[in-house]
């Protein structure tokens, strides 16, 4: 039976490069812009049997793939091949697809004897996953949802990095869960459903993006907003890779975590963060983008080189992430009766900001790049600012303000970005596109499962 989820995207408030380390926590809100994924039964012709499984991004152009898949020998998992190109098949491989199906299917194959039947399965992202100004395409007769045509091809767009691959595995991943094993269609409402589809995504994200990662952005998109302590890296090393011998025994041992001692040592903790009544969360789009992996490996050297100096300023940077994310409790529990509420809440984002340029101009990795700092200083001088930083990684992805939620705070940032102008000093740098106020904000919810009629008209594009 046809079915549908979303995950939200996120943004890595404060812990940036911290989060990698276990010592460490990072404070991580989840979007409302989310990436969906529908899947539903392959029509084909009666007395036909295919091994085939069709993904498609009808947004974009020339954004399907189309995959053979076998069950390898010696319980390797499920290999899945990507089939030759139709005219309307990308000639580029999609590894996060391909990985995130590879591992589903291997999952689902080691909890049923069933044949896994052959399936459609379309993939559709809110418009704030990628800088897009242009005029709409028109959407397909009978949709009525905010979804845009991008007419591009998913190479060609840029991303704004609120996190679509960690979105995408995760929604994909819980689409084909449910879609393949009904039995436990009520994976997403319960707790131990949600932990086991959070851990096949952390395996089937770092696969896809050959490394293992912290995995805040994961966490993030199926848990929603919350404090987060990584895991042990070596639980996904022990899995391998798929095709190996032991393969699917190996990703369900570690899937499922059903032992009587727990193999999974992340901690999630959704009850620490939250934005304050009268705040809101919001995204500024610089049309540009960063290489995360190269900045992370060159800001891991330095610290390799000055220890003692690099524990010091992380411990430092740790104190400021817990007294933002203590401030923002703070201020949830109390009444705004102050006349100026959020004066400390202030300080404490500056101070942060301080410690993240140091740290920047140590390591020599634009984590906060001036033209970052110009556009951020730039927008706090709005009435209704509190402040705002680069997160995550840095560079040059999309900023986060916290800003006052009042219409009037949005109308004037929203008009100051649209006019808003790099400095001729920084020409001859890497430097922004043109900026933009996202219609994403913070958002609690993670990983949902949605009403398939939401993607009505897209299904048939």
């Amino acid at each position: 039976m046809a079915n549908a989820a979303s995950a939200p995207g996120k943004v890595l408030l404060a812990g940036g490069y911290l989060v990698v380390d276990k010592a460490h926590t990072g404070l991580v809100f989840g979007l409302d812009a989310r990436i969906h994924v529908h899947i539903a039964a392959l029509k084909t012709t009666s007395g036909i049997s295919l091994s085939e499984i069709i993904v498609r991004s009808p947004q974009f152009r020339a954004a399907e793939w189309r995959y053979g898949y076998r069950v390898t020998e010696d319980s390797g998992g499920v290999e899945v091949i990507q089939l030759k190109s139709t005219p309307t098949s990308s000639q580029h491989r999609n590894p996060f697809v391909e990985t995130a199906l590879a591992y589903a299917l291997t999952y689902v194959f080691s909890h049923t004897s069933a044949n896994i039947g052959p399936a459609t399965i379309t993939i559709l992202a809110d418009s704030d996953y990628y800088s897009y100004t242009g005029p709409s395409k028109a959407s397909p007769a009978g949709d009525e949802s905010s979804f845009v045509d991008f007419g591009v091809p998913l190479q060609g767009a840029h991303k704004t990095g609120l996190g679509s691959s960690a979105a995408l595995v995760a929604a994909f991943t819980a689409a084909v869960l449910g879609y393949y094993l009904p039995i436990e269609g009520s994976l997403l409402s319960t707790g131990i459903g949600k932990a086991r589809i959070h851990n096949l995504a952390q395996a089937a994200h770092c696969s896809a993006q050959g490394k293992i990662g912290s995995g805040f952005d994961v966490a993030a998109a199926v848990y929603g907003s919350c404090i987060y302590r990584r895991f042990d890296p070596a639980i996904l090393k022990r899995i391998g890779e798929v095709g190996s011998p032991e393969f699917a025994k190996r990703l369900r041992t570690a899937v499922d975590d059903d032992g009587p001692v727990k193999i999974w040592d992340t901690q999630i903790d959704k009850f620490g963060v939250s934005i304050p009544r009268g705040l809101r969360l919001v995204m500024c789009d610089v049309d540009c983008g960063s290489e995360t992996p190269g900045m992370v490996k060159k800001v891991f050297e330095w610290r390799k080189q000055n220890a003692e100096e690099a524990a010091l300023l992380w411990a430092t940077l740790q104190k400021g992430n817990e007294d933002l994310a203590r401030e923002l409790r703070d201020l949830a529990k109390k009444s705004n009766t102050s006349t100026s509420p959020y004066e400390n809440l202030r300080e404490i984002i500056l101070t942060i900001r301080s410690l993240i340029r140091e740290m920047s101009e140590k390591a020599g990795v634009p984590i906060e790049p001036k033209v970052q700092t110009d556009l951020i200083d730039a927008c706090c001088q709005i009435s209704g600012v509190i402040g705002g930083v680069v997160p995550g990684a840095g560079g040059f992805d999309a900023i986060a303000l916290l800003i006052e939620d009042r219409q009037e705070t949005i109308d004037e940032l929203s008009s100051f970005l649209a006019t808003y102008k790099v400095s001729r000093e920084d020409s001859d740098q890497k430097t922004i596109g043109k900026v933009r106020l996202l219609g994403a904000k913070q958002d609690m919810v993670g990983m949902r499962v949605e009403d398939i009629n939401l993607y009505k008209g897209w299904l048939e594009k």
